[in-house]
């Protein structure tokens, strides 16, 4: 008798600035053949190579905005003066696929999620939040320094941001303290399993 999947997670990966959370992203899709990426609509140019419904849903403004209008998107955000947003269909579609769906978001579009999924029940139910972090300020801004791609003003603005960030950890399901990029992978894929294996995500066992 072939095995029963459980049921698709929603899981939400989120950190401050810095903290390695897109690393930790291309990693776990590339670990998880069976988890997607949610793909964001934008009213942005498509750069060269990019692809309408792979990389991004490419939208005009106008588009955008009546999406917005209609309540279509689970949370949205403007960022140098192009919008972005993830579509609840986007979530729901591929959920209902049986396909597990990575979201990676800042810390306020992660709270605005975990707010609105309150709403509807599949999403509510198939949600796993993940805060990513490492172990102190001073440890990011010497990853920040490290990349050095940012001029001294911009760095300090990027660590007042991420203390404001830092404070919000409470509100994940799951604390990871960064160490090392495959220590980050192997304590965020027992999280996976483990949360595919609660009893309200499982099919009855048959006897």
């Amino acid at each position: 008798m072939a095995e029963e999947k459980s049921k698709a997670l929603l899981f939400l990966i989120s950190a401050p600035s810095g903290g390695g959370k897109t690393t930790l992203c291309e990693q776990l899709l590339a670990s998880r053949p069976d988890m997607t990426r949610a793909v964001t609509c934008t009213t942005r140019e498509p750069r060269n190579g990019e692809k309408d419904g792979v990389d991004y849903y490419f939208l005009d403004a106008t588009s955008f905005l009546k999406r917005l209008q209609a309540g279509n998107f689970i949370e949205h955000a403007t960022v140098y003066g192009n919008s972005y947003g993830v579509l609840k269909s986007e979530l729901l579609g591929k959920l209902r696929q049986g396909k597990d769906v990575l979201l990676n978001v800042d810390v306020q579009g992660a709270a605005t999620i975990k707010e609105r999924a309150q709403e509807d029940p599949e999403l509510r139910e198939s949600l796993v939040s993940v805060f990513l972090t490492p172990q102190s300020l001073t440890i990011l801004e010497q990853r920040l320094n490290k990349r050095g791609a940012d001029s001294p003003a911009v760095m300090q603005k990027r660590l007042s941001v991420a203390r404001q960030e830092l404070a919000q950890w409470k509100i994940f399901d799951y604390l990871v303290i960064s160490t090392t990029i495959a220590e980050d992978l192997r304590r965020t894929m027992a999280i996976v399993e483990a949360e595919k294996m609660r009893v309200t995500r499982s099919h009855a066992p048959t006897f």
